[in-house]
């Protein structure tokens, strides 16, 4: 149960009383918008990130998740992730992998990662071009007000500094509004991330 919970316009803050109980919250939430987005549209589009995130994800390999949740309508997205090779520690995309991925049965086509073998620019441009063509599509959704997609869900962690996402506090990058995607150093990161692109946002600190 929740120790705190608050709700306003600009959405639901709770506080919880240790990891498990997070978990399991974080399961309930993710499989309950996963329900209503495949009822609605037929798909249900995720963008994760790193860090203890997949960890705290773990219960959806679970019962009764890993048997109810519509995995064959998932399409899996990263919100950051280093151009580093998929195999890398370093590699968000293997992180998801194995605390997520490899134990649930999620269509491998429909899992979206970044291209290692190029310079963090150009997977940056080809990530870009890839959304483009799932939103034409409508895999992904388009926003009301904007062309930029929409995911269902965005997941994010926040660090100790109250960065999300490597996007840290007074960056410049924090200022970009007309690229979806941009390279930071050795990353893609997407820039617009609370705004146009989500139905919902969790993040988790």
């Amino acid at each position: 149960m929740a120790l705190s919970e608050v709700n306003n316009d600009r959405g639901e803050l709770r506080i919880l009383e240790n990891l498990d109980e997070l978990r399991t919250d974080l399961a309930d939430y993710i499989a309950e918008l996963s329900e209503a987005a495949v009822k609605e549209r037929g798909v249900f589009a995720i963008a994760l990130s790193g860090g203890s995130l997949i960890d705290l994800m773990g219960k959806l390999c679970e019962a009764p998740y890993n048997k109810t949740v519509d995995w064959a309508k998932w399409y899996i997205f990263w919100a950051d992730e280093r151009v580093v090779a998929k195999n890398h520690s370093d590699s968000n995309y293997k992180l998801a992998k194995d605390g997520l991925l490899s134990k649930v049965p999620i269509v491998p086509s429909h899992i979206h990662s970044i291209n290692d073998s190029v310079s963090a620019e150009e997977a940056a441009d080809e990530y870009m071009f890839v959304i483009r063509q799932l939103v034409k599509t409508r895999m992904v959704s388009v926003s009301d007000i904007s062309d930029c997609p929409k995911f269902d869900l965005i997941l994010l962690g926040m660090g100790p500094d109250g960065h999300i996402a490597s996007l840290f506090p007074n960056h410049s990058a924090l200022n970009e509004t007309d690229e979806w995607v941009r390279a930071k150093q050795r990353r893609c990161i997407w820039q617009l991330i609370i705004s146009d692109l989500t139905a919902h946002h969790c993040l988790l600190g």
